[in-house]
């Protein structure tokens, strides 16, 4: 994922950025499922991977394919860029270790979605309780976003076409 992000930062040609975009994205879905996040790769690998980088190529085809080069060099957002990975770094000091079986998480929330989960939702399978009771705004919004994208898609790619299909006069 390093040498992706590098390569990006690094090219101009807007074709390869797209492309090496969708293999990030998958890449990054790739990380979530071994997080066990796998409600978070389905979407990261449908919106980021799929959706995302057959619209991005969409643009592209209305556009130039180099990227102008800037007329000066971009310190600001730099320095920005810069000082919020700084202040990420210092916030996740505090977190506890990963899997650490003392976390708060799992002494708190994750016995009470086990012992409580099915008697307060009436759903006996633990995870679809998590994600369609107690996450339900957040899977909500997952599928939002989602179907927003793929109308996106469906209605550039409709637009280009019936400018494609005209007769000609």
């Amino acid at each position: 994922m390093a040498i992706a992000v590098v390569v990006l930062a690094r090219s101009r040609n807007l074709f390869t950025v797209v492309v090496l975009s969708g293999a990030y994205s998958f890449l990054m879905a790739t990380v979530l499922v071994a997080l066990d996040a796998v409600d978070v790769a389905m979407t990261e690998a449908s919106v980021g991977a799929g959706i995302s980088t057959v619209l991005l190529l969409g643009a592209l085809h209305l556009c130039r394919s180099e990227e102008a080069k800037p007329m000066r060099a971009p310190v600001a957002p730099l320095l920005i860029a810069a000082a919020t990975g700084a202040v990420l770094v210092y916030g996740s000091l505090g977190l506890p270790a990963f899997s650490d079986p003392q976390a708060p998480i799992h002494q708190h929330v994750a016995p009470r979605y086990l012992n409580d989960g099915p008697r307060e939702t009436g759903v006996p399978n633990v995870v679809t309780a998590v994600l369609a009771s107690y996450r339900g705004y957040d899977t909500l919004g997952e599928t939002t976003v989602v179907f927003t994208a793929g109308v996106g898609v469906i209605a550039l790619l409709r637009r280009r076409r019936a400018k494609d299909e005209e007769p000609a006069k």
